[in-house]
């Protein structure tokens, strides 16, 4: 170094030696010393500027000083250089003006301002920093004071003013930022002398009192403490110049240079120490943007160390984990100093104060596989030992999520590792019909990775990819996605200042600090540091609030804005509140619009348009917010500026000028129909991502106007109800209503819709279209002038993959196209169909490539390959020019039929790529047995087969799901080569296990699941392993694919997999075949060939013989074995023409095959189930008893080995039980009493041995149960309670309420009698649970007291602190929030977790503190509705509501919980997310109970009140009264004819516009308009079944976030609604405004297919569900007691009583209690049944499901039924 150095001195001598020849008169001096100088340039090889450049200022300050004596020697150099001599001036006056100050040389001065063309005071203002650190740098105080002189009086005299009137403070601090970075850059000097003249000004004598330092009120002055003190004011603006220095701002700089501001930054930190903190994100990202360039890596390394060890831990806590993800990254590069610097730095973070920093630790990336880290790596794990497999991950993903891109790579890579490590937990958190919340989470975090787009993320999105195929390709219905917040939009357009201010924290909180604590680009970061200085300034806050003893002085509304702020922000923001960025932007280019006709990318269209639209901004508010982005809108990173975008335009629509509003409608209509007019030859991408930002803008404009609406609903409202005459806005928001609605409606719907289904924007397609179809029938448009729309509905359903969407679209089509019935063919799996409508549309353009295209997607699904090869081949030959559209088809072919050569050929021709193309590329590789190009082709395919996930978006997970099967194929083919690599029985049996689980949680249907069963079985034939394994793995993959195909109807496809699979003699594909006989309608053909197929016979004199081969063959097979015994002991009983005892043993074998096996126990118990429910009463007492043992002991054996049948066993067994200690005959026979005992011995095993969550799953129905008869059972019964209450006595106890306050007393006895057993248990949690315990009682004691309490008539609301002050001091509380999803049990998704498994959220909240406020809500019951805050710091809401029977409402629940559940087994209902939408309702007793408060929801009633009465419509008048009353009592056609012909026509149907103006976003949109199509389906399925009536509009309400329907006020149940004085005529509500809102279909597809599934489910568990509703009948409801009571006193008085709304009694009677309950259940039973009709009187014969939905819509849209309706049910509505 130091001989390198000393040649670069001696080489700078010579030039300078040279350069003064050319000064002299010799022209021949001259000549010798420029060829001297270009030789030594030439053999050095570089140009004579890089080759002068590191002497520049010692030359230019040479020249310059003889700028006078010798002008030539500066246009020498000029020419030598090839620059002009006034512009080579200009570049280096930083170099020549310091050194001709302190010359005191003013005519040089004078005349380089001449040449420059520049007036001396602005060269010596422009550089005045420069030329005072030179100054203050003279060692000699007299120069000093010289130079600083002489540099006052020349900036006097050229600015025309006296010399005393410019002083050097003026000067200084005009600079004081520069000038205190210049010097701070010297400190970074490696000559020590240099650095030791450095005096900071920090005395008031001496040579440098103009800088004013503050004064120590200690009277000491330590160098570093003072020094910190001074540079506090000025670091900010300190760091910009050192940063922008680097980024080479002010001009070129030499590495040495650099090297010497990297060095000073470490020596600032350790002189200034702690208030260093202030600019640590400045300083964070200079280091990391200079790290990874080799010249300054270990000068960097150092200032880092410093960073680190002369801070607290405090201070650079935020910044370990992204110090220790740059040293990890950047390992391999650096040599051995440098890494001896990061293992020093690291070591002193972990292993010397690891315990110090343990808050951070978490943050710091894995060190493990660096030798020279092992020591810090291991330090580490142990730091962090005890944390869970959970804790982990979830560390991992926020650490995935950082905006460091550094810190994400390296975290996505554990993240890989992890998943790769622990595939156990990944498949038990992908497994059963729910997956576990950390799937959302994990899909989340990827797909997040996987969208961050440009070239500096592409390693971390390759990354994402593989993460993405390893988790596999989850069914995105057994999880729910995360949703973006609502968006922020401002209402008056910045007028009003909060909202402006709001708007400003929200840019600042959410969009600026994490882009500019993260970025690496120094340039961005101080365009954002802008942005955030000048929002701040808007905000109102200063440099008060971060002083000591200025907040005084500052506003308690400042002071609360600033404090809203996170703390971690305010360390970000804080420094710069004294920024002084700046911009020179002075005026903006002129443009023409369209713009986007005038630009040729994305980035450079979106950017300028964002750019102009800030200079028309209008208002100061909005021109001060936006115009902080003129430097940041025009950066590389185009969020900004497509952030702002929508804003901005919504900005000069309200309050800009007519030519921008025509301007930005020209914008619009330019990206619009560049969507329509795809020949103009735009690339894809810019076409794409112009089309998203418009439709996001749009998105934007829509939301405004519903939020200004909703505005002005309330203000008027409002107004009313203050008496109010005016609104001092409201015509203004009339007119800028109008501007906004103007241009939306402006827009061609048509164009709109063609061009979002260009764009693949699907649901914006469809929105688009139905409402220029609703706009079509409003001006009387004929169906058959529809049925193009109609047709083009049908194609978007089948690009949204919407079934049910084209299924309803159908029904409107009369006469479908040849490319309709196509897609209703492919949609169905009907691909034979299919194909002959191709083939028939071939004959009619045989030249048309699309149709091709088409036949062979029907042959590749077909299987057909040799066929579709062919075909190929064919269409090549006549037209050559398809090749490349063709080329995916062809090598899938190729590969499918393993024709290797056919597949290298057609790669190799075409350079195309697709994903078949892709993944012929990497099957290639793999068969190539090269192990060294591997990793770069799966590389390459992830790149490509993820690509659409970064182009769809972060939270695209179910439109990107093809993509996702992609990269779920490429991992499993590496998956598969690994294992081929190394194949042994272990290998093959664990590879087999996870495949086999990463199907079942893939999506499963036919379309997702056979591509992936398709490329197991290529990839096992691409390795060589042996025969026996290759034909069992290949065969295996056969057989799932016709399981799959069966399942989903493909006929064909099934038959032909199934000859696949005999064909690789697969063990048991009889099973399969014998299915499929089966599924055609042979039922007794397909149970004889399973017979024959079994290797043995079963009759009464043999006995099935498991030893010798059985017992050796593996657990699998003995599985496989059971499985087959166990449909043919299924199909046997189903054929009804077998002896039972040949039954009984069929289902007994395959329990003897496998014995830890649910499923036989099950079905056997199912079958003796069966047997019991086809005796009568009598029979049922005298011979069921064993049946009935037996169902008790099958269950009971199934649910201890798994929980799969819980929701049908568990209620089920418990009803069996103790409906048979129940008969009143059970004593009179010695066998009855025997087997009642021995159903007794099963419940006591299986209390003590099934996991007690199984029982949570019917504790509801254990507890109505208390008051049983029989003592014995009550003794079991009681165990069994108090062992529940002490395994879950946080959920248990709120279960268990209303038995302890029950006002029956003998219910209440017992109830306090199984709390003090649960009390008294011995456990080491027991004082906990007294505790607990105690806690309940008196909350619930109090609560009691609440809801009894009596309220004055027009009392709003109740102090809790002053009315109920026992009751307000229950919390904070340990018992938690009676909460939906805190009391619901989830059971585990497998069995093997059973005895680990946690039913309900770990982290329930609990009570931690009463709002005072109660409020009364104004209905008759006079309801009280409490607010709490939970432990979580959410605020919840209950109704306590008084003199109201909950229990009705909680079994209600309960049983629709248990439904929700069987929907969730149902991959149909899954499909489609069928639930009903519940909530927790607690009753305390008979009379009161608690209801949880369900917020965004709003009724139905209102809805359309809002609508009618804005088109001026009245809800109802005294005729229509009239004439519905009219035509209902003169029959059903005078019902019907009034009710269409004088009423409808009334109220056209408006529902649907509830929902474009709720959800503006077109995906929102469809989502929640399916969700009220399908959740309404299955509320009337149910509520037909239960015969829920009184469904008027205010019972019926939609959740205005979801779309869901949920309905309330159950008190009509059992078909009370038909004894009503007007009976109630149909089953459910089904008006043309329910209707209405399902869209253009109508009730058709969505909304029928919903039906039917639901139906068909409930029809199937109609055991299950009559269980759970026998609860009624021994624990009856209030008003059947009131119901006998009634009876009883009409009998002793001889008189019934009639009222308007029963019917008279006809018979006077006493029934007991539970005659009256059975009586309202029997009519549920008989529709579970099926039968027509629910009337006890009638028998009639099942009806298939579908014919019975038919029949119920019917009933739901009859005239004649709505119009018989009462009045006030408002059917028109």
């Amino acid at each position: 170094m130091s001989e390198r150095i000393a040649n670069d001195y001696i080489l700078g001598r010579v030039i300078c030696s040279l350069l003064a020849q050319w000064g002299q008169e010799s022209s021949l001096l001259k000549s010798l010393a420029y060829v001297q100088l270009k030789d030594l340039s030439r053999r050095r090889k570089k140009t004579a500027y890089s080759f002068l450049s590191p002497y520049l200022p010692e030359i230019i300050r040479y020249v310059t000083a003889n700028v006078c004596s010798t002008p030539s020697l500066l246009s020498e150099l000029g020419r030598f250089l090839s620059r002009d001599p006034s512009e080579l001036l200009s570049f280096t006056l930083t170099h020549s003006l310091p050194s001709l100050v302190v010359t005191c040389s003013k005519d040089e001065i004078q005349a380089i301002a001449r040449l420059v063309g520049r007036p001396v005071a602005a060269l010596l203002v422009d550089k005045t920093a420069d030329i005072l650190k030179t100054i203050y740098l003279l060692p000699d105080d007299a120069d000093t004071e010289q130079g600083l002189a002489f540099l006052t009086q020349m900036v006097a005299e050229a600015a025309g003013a006296k010399a005393d009137s410019v002083g050097t403070q003026a000067l200084v601090n005009s600079c004081i930022a520069g000038l205190l970075a210049e010097l701070v850059m010297v400190l970074g000097d490696e000559n020590e002398k240099t650095v030791k003249s450095v005096g900071f000004p920090l005395d008031e004598s001496g040579r440098r009192p103009v800088l004013n330092p503050p004064n120590d009120s200690s009277g000491q002055k330590g160098p570093g403490q003072d020094l910190a003190t001074f540079l506090k004011p000025h670091i900010l603006g300190v760091m910009t110049h050192l940063n922008e220095v680097l980024q080479e701002v002010q001009g070129k700089r030499s590495p040495a240079y650099k090297r010497q501001v990297i060095r000073s930054i470490g020596v600032l930190v350790s002189e200034v120490g702690t208030p260093i903190i202030a600019i640590a994100p400045q300083i964070m990202a200079a280091m990391q943007s200079v790290l990874h360039v080799s010249t300054f890596t270990e000068v960097t390394l150092l200032s880092w160390q410093l960073f680190i060890t002369k801070l607290t831990f405090r201070d650079i806590g935020p910044y370990i984990g992204s110090t220790s993800a740059a040293f990890v990254k950047g390992w391999n590069s650096f040599d051995g100093p440098c890494r001896k610097i990061a293992r020093e730095t690291l070591e002193y973070l972990i292993l010397e104060n690891g315990d110090e920093i343990k808050a951070s630790l978490d943050n710091i990336v894995s060190l493990a596989g660096i030798p020279e880290l092992e020591a810090s790596h291991s330090r580490l794990e142990h730091l962090r030992r005890g944390r869970s497999d959970t804790w982990r991950l979830d560390n991992l993903l926020e650490r995935c999520l950082s905006e460091n891109v550094t810190v994400a790579s390296l975290s996505l890579l554990e993240l890989k590792q992890f998943m790769g490590s622990h595939e156990e937990l990944m498949r038990k958190y992908a497994s059963g019909d729910v997956f576990d919340p950390a799937i959302r989470s994990i899909v989340n975090v990827l797909f997040s990775a996987a969208a961050r787009d440009g070239e500096a993320f592409e390693d971390l999105r390759i990354v994402a990819y593989e993460c993405i195929g390893l988790l596999g390709a989850v069914d995105p219905d057994r999880f729910d996605p995360i949703t973006k917040g609502p968006p922020v939009t401002v209402i008056h357009n910045f007028v009003d200042e909060g909202e402006g201010v709001n708007f400003a924290l929200h840019l600042i909180r959410d969009l600026l600090v994490d882009a500019f604590r993260s970025t690496s680009d120094l340039r961005y970061q101080s365009h954002l540091a802008y942005a955030i200085q000048e929002l701040l300034k808007f905000c109102g806050f200063t440099p008060d609030l971060i002083k000591n003893g200025s907040s005084a002085s500052i506003p308690i509304k400042i002071r609360g804005r600033w404090s809203s702020l996170p703390t971690h922000m305010l360390d970000t923001i804080a420094p710069l509140l004294e920024g002084k960025f700046s911009h020179d932007l002075t005026h903006s280019p002129k443009v023409q619009h369209p713009l986007y006709e005038t630009t040729s990318s994305y980035r450079e269209w979106i950017q300028l348009w964002a750019s102009h639209l800030i200079t028309r901004a209008s208002g100061p508010q909005a021109k001060i917010v936006f115009g902080s982005f003129r430097l940041a809108v025009r950066s590389q990173d185009v969020e900004v500026a497509r952030y702002l975008i929508p804003h901005l335009v919504l900005n000069v629509l309200i309050s800009g000028e007519e030519d921008d509003r025509t301007n930005i409608r020209l914008e619009i209509l330019a990206v619009l129909q560049d969507q329509v007019d795809v020949d103009q030859g735009q690339m894809d991408d810019r076409r794409l991502l112009s089309a998203q930002t418009v439709f996001l803008l749009m998105d934007h404009l829509s939301t405004w106007i519903r939020m200004v609406r909703q505005y002005m609903i309330k203000k008027r409202s409002d107004a009313k109800k203050t008496r109010g005459t005016s609104l001092n806005s409201g015509d203004e928001l009339e007119d800028q209503l109008m501007q906004v609605d103007s241009l939306i409606t402006s827009i061609d719907r048509d164009l709109m819709s063609t061009a979002a289904f260009n764009c693949r924007s699907y649901a914006r397609a469809l929105m688009t279209l139905e409402q220029l179809i609703a706009s079509r029938k409003e001006v009387q448009a004929t169906e058959t002038g529809l049925q193009p729309y109609y047709e083009r509905l049908h194609l978007i359903y089948s690009h949204l993959d919407e079934p049910d969407g084209m299924e309803g679209v159908s029904t409107k089509v009369v006469a479908p196209s040849l490319e309709h019935q196509i897609r209703e063919h492919e949609s169905t799996g009907r691909w034979t169909s299919a194909q002959s409508c191709w083939e028939l549309k071939l004959q009619q353009s045989p030249h048309d490539v699309d149709l091709h295209i088409g036949l062979l997607r029907c042959l590749r699904n077909l299987g057909h390959y040799d066929t579709l090869r062919t075909h190929i081949r064919g269409i090549i030959t006549t037209h050559p020019n398809w090749e490349r559209i063709l080329a995916g088809f062809h090598v899938e072919g190729a590969w499918m039929v393993g024709d290797w050569e056919a597949v290298e050929e057609i790669v190799s021709r075409s350079n195309v790529v697709t994903p078949e193309t892709t993944i012929a590329r990497l099957l290639l590789a793999l068969r190539s047995q090269s192990t060294e190009n591997l990793p770069a082709s799966f590389r390459a395919a992830r790149s490509v087969l993820g690509a659409p996930i970064t182009a769809a978006g972060k939270q695209s997970y179910r439109r990107s799901y093809d993509s996702t099967i992609n990269l779920h194929l490429v991992h499993e083919l590496e998956m598969i080569h690994s294992a081929n690599l190394s194949i042994s029985t272990r290998h093959s049996s664990q590879l087999k296990s996870t495949l086999a689980a990463r199907l079942q949680s893939t999506l499963p249907t036919f379309k997702a699941q056979e591509p992936i069963l398709s490329m197991r079985r290529t990839a096992f034939g691409l390795t060589p392993i042996s025969q026996k394994i290759l034909k069992t793995e290949i065969g295996r993959a056969w057989l799932a694919s016709s399981k799959i195909a069966r399942k989903a109807g493909h006929w064909p496809t099934a038959y032909s997999a199934v000859l696949q699979a005999r064909q690789w003699e697969a063990p048991y594909s009889y099973v399969q075949s014998c299915k499929l006989i089966r599924a055609s309608g042979e039922a007794l053909r397909a149970l004889q060939e399973l017979d024959n197929a079994l290797p043995w016979s079963v009759s009464d004199d043999i006995v099935l013989d498991l030893s010798d081969e059985d017992l050796g063959e593996d657990s699998e097979d003995r599985k496989m074995k059971a499985k087959a015994l166990l449909l043919r002991a299924r199909w046997m009983h189903e054929a009804d023409r077998f002896d039972t005892n040949d039954v009984v043993k069929s289902f007994i074998q395959p329990t003897a095959l496998v014995a830890d096996w649910e499923s036989p126990y099950f079905h056997f118990g199912h079958y003796h189930d069966e047997i019991v429910s086809s005796f009568s009463l009598q029979d049922v007492r005298f011979r069921g008893a064993r049946s009935r043992y037996q169902i008790c002991k099958q269950y009971a054996i199934a649910l201890a080995h798994g929980s799969k049948y819980v929701y049908q066993t568990m209620p089920r067994m418990l009803t069996v039980w103790l409906d048979a200690a129940e008969d009143p005959e059970t004593g009179d026979l010695q066998a009855i009493q025997n087997a009642q005992v021995r159903m007794n011995q099963v419940i006591e095993l299986a209390i003590k041995s099934l996991p007690v969550y199984q029982w949570l799953t019917a504790f509801p129905q254990i507890v109505s149960r208390v008051g049983h008869p029989n003592r014995s059972v009550y003794g079991i019964l009681s165990k069994l309670i108090a062992t529940v209450l002490h395994a879950y006595p946080l959920q248990g106890l709120w279960l268990f309420t209303s038995v302890v306050h029950s006002r029956k007393l003998e219910r209440e006895s017992r109830g306090k009698d199984i709390i003090n057993q649960v009390k008294g248990r011995v456990g080491d949690n027991r004082g906990q649970i007294s505790g607990l315990v105690n806690q309940w009682s008196s909350m619930t004691t109090e609560l009691l007291a609440l809801c009894d309490v009596e309220v004055a008539d027009r009392q709003e609301t109740i102090n809790m602190p002053r009315n109920f002050p026992q009751l307000f001091r229950q919390c904070p509380s340990d018992l938690i929030l009676p909460i939906q999803d805190s009391m619901t049990v989830t059971p585990p998704a497998t069995s093997t977790l059973r005895d680990t498994h946690k039913p309900f959220p770990v982290n329930a909240p609990t009570f931690t503190q009463f709002q005072d406020e109660v409020q009364v809500m104004p209905t008759l019951a006079k309801p009280r509705k409490i607010t709490v805050r939970g432990s979580n710091g959410v605020l919840y809401s209950f109704l306590c509501k008084p003199r109201d029977d909950l229990r009705k409402d909680a079994r209600l629940m309960d049983f629709n919980s248990m439904i929700n559940k069987l929907l969730k087994t149902n991959s149909e209902s899954r499909r489609r997310q069928l639930h009903i939408r519940t909530y927790s309702v607690m009753p305390l007793n008979e009379e009161c109970g608690l209801i949880e408060w369900v917020n965004n929801t709003v009724c139905i009633r209102n809805i359309l009140l809002k609508s009618y009465d804005a088109r001026g419509i009245p809800f109802c008048s005294r005729a229509m009264q009239d004439t519905l009353e009219k035509g209902r009592k003169a029959g059903d056609e005078a019902a019907a004819k009034a009710f269409t012909e004088n009423i409808l026509p009334l109220f056209p149907p408006v529902f649907h516009e509830w929902f474009l103006a709720t959800f503006p976003e077109p995906t929102a949109w469809l989502t929640s308009r399916l969700t009220y199509g399908r959740t309404s389906a299955v509320i009337s399925m149910v509520g037909f079944i239960l015969g829920l009536g009184d469904r008027h509009g205010e019972n019926i309400l939609v959740d205005s976030n979801t779309g869901d329907t949920m309905h309330v006020d159950f008190n009509c149940l059992f078909d009370k609604g038909k004894t009503f004085e007007v009976p109630e005529r149909v089953p459910f509500r089904l008006t043309q405004n329910i209707v209405d809102g399902f869209g253009v279909m109508g009730v058709e597809g969505v909304f029928r297919n919903a039906c039917e599934v639901t139906m068909q489910i409930l029809r199937d568990n109609k055991d299950s569900l009559m269980s759970v509703l026998e609860a009624f009948v021994h624990d009856p409801l209030v008003e059947w007691e009131d119901e006998k009571k009634r009876r009883e006193r009409e009998l002793r008085t001889g008189r019934p009583r009639s009222s308007k709304r029963a019917n008279p009694v006809q018979e006077i009677r006493i029934p007991q209690l539970k005659e009256l309950a059975n009586k309202s259940l029997h009519p549920i039973k008989r529709k579970l049944m099926g039968l027509q009709s629910a009337k006890l009187e009638k028998r009639d014969k099942e009806i298939t499901t579908a014919n019975q939905v038919e029949r119920l819509i019917k009933e739901a849209m009859s005239p004649s039924n709505l119009g018989s309706m009462y009045v006030g049910w408002a059917a028109w509505m």
